[in-house]
Order: C-alpha cells, then sequence, then structure tokens
C-alpha cells in the first residue's frame, strides 16, 4: 500500500520539471525557480490534498504559478525568451541581411507588446504559448473558467494584432 509520502515522491519523479518550467517561465532565474519547485512540493505535502486530486499536472502547475508570482518583485516583468524558443522567431530561408533585420525587430516589437499587455492577458498568453497548456490547463492554474480564458487569449492576440498593424501603417515595417 503506498503511503502519502511515496506518492509525494512520485509526483515529484514525475511532474519536477514541468513545475521548474512554470517557475522558470515567470522568475527566469535558475535558482529562484528550483526554490519555487522545493516550496510547491513542500506546499503539495503539507496540504495532504494529493490523493483527491484528479489532474495533477493542472494542479501543480497552478501551486508552482503562485507560488512563482509570490516571488516576482513588483517592477519585475515575467520574462519572454521561451516566446521566442516557441515560435515567435523570425525564420527565414536564404533571406537578405537587410530583411532579417526588419524580422528581427518586429520580433523585438512584439516581445515589447506582450510586456504591455494588461498582466491577466499576459499570463493567459504566456501559459498557452510558452507552457503550451490548453484552455482548460491555463484556468485551472489561474482560478478561472475556460470561457474567460479563451476570451483573454483572443483579446491578447487581437491587441498584439491591432499594435502591430498600427505599427507597420506608421512606416516602421517597411
Amino acid at each position: 500500500m503506498r503511503t502519502p509520502a511515496t506518492d509525494v515522491e512520485s509526483v515529484v519523479r514525475e511532474h519536477a520539471r514541468f513545475v521548474f518550467k512554470v517557475a522558470y517561465s515567470i522568475l527566469r532565474n535558475v535558482e529562484d525557480a528550483e526554490d519555487v519547485v522545493q516550496e510547491t512540493f513542500l506546499r503539495v505535502h503539507r496540504s495532504g490534498e494529493l490523493p483527491n486530486v484528479r489532474e495533477v499536472r493542472p494542479w501543480l502547475a497552478r501551486i508552482a504559478w503562485r507560488v512563482a508570482l509570490d516571488r516576482v518583485h513588483p517592477r519585475q516583468e515575467i520574462a519572454l525568451g521561451p516566446l521566442m524558443e516557441a515560435g515567435f522567431q523570425a525564420h527565414a530561408k536564404e533571406t537578405g541581411a537587410e530583411q532579417l533585420l526588419v524580422e528581427q525587430e518586429q520580433v523585438e516589437l512584439l516581445h515589447r507588446l506582450i510586456v504591455i499587455l494588461p498582466e491577466e492577458l499576459r499570463h493567459a498568453l504566456v501559459l498557452s504559448t510558452v507552457e503550451e497548456m490548453n484552455s482548460v490547463e491555463i484556468g485551472r492554474v489561474l482560478g478561472i473558467s475556460e470561457i474567460t480564458v479563451r476570451t483573454r487569449l483572443f483579446r491578447a492576440r487581437q491587441m498584439l494584432k491591432e499594435k502591430l498593424a498600427a505599427w507597420m501603417e506608421g512606416g516602421h515595417g517597411s
């Protein structure tokens, strides 16, 4: 028969890397993310809720997200480096240097625009893009409904689209 400690140990082995990724996507500091992983699993152990949890991954992500947000300093922003790794890179085959510079400028602009999104929109977008979570999982992490997540993602993408279009029309994109 499994003891609660054994269950926590198996959850740590199975999900520690995922919890680290959630924390790191917010903090962008290895040591701080490792501290969040430890704090997350301490909270899991102390809560005693693990046997009653149906979907462990979103539950852990929610705990880690909140612990990491508690560590963010007021002026510190969620780092967006992983967005480049997740598909916001300028990809070009046999493209001239000038075109590459324009594309890189556009990617940097997109990052700046994401950072200034309202927090609730930015959080949903980062979880969707960086952590590749679906709407249900994001809702569990943020404590909101799936419909609210979808609305926030739509609004975030719409705001980015509008701001990019305005920037391009302003003559900066050519």
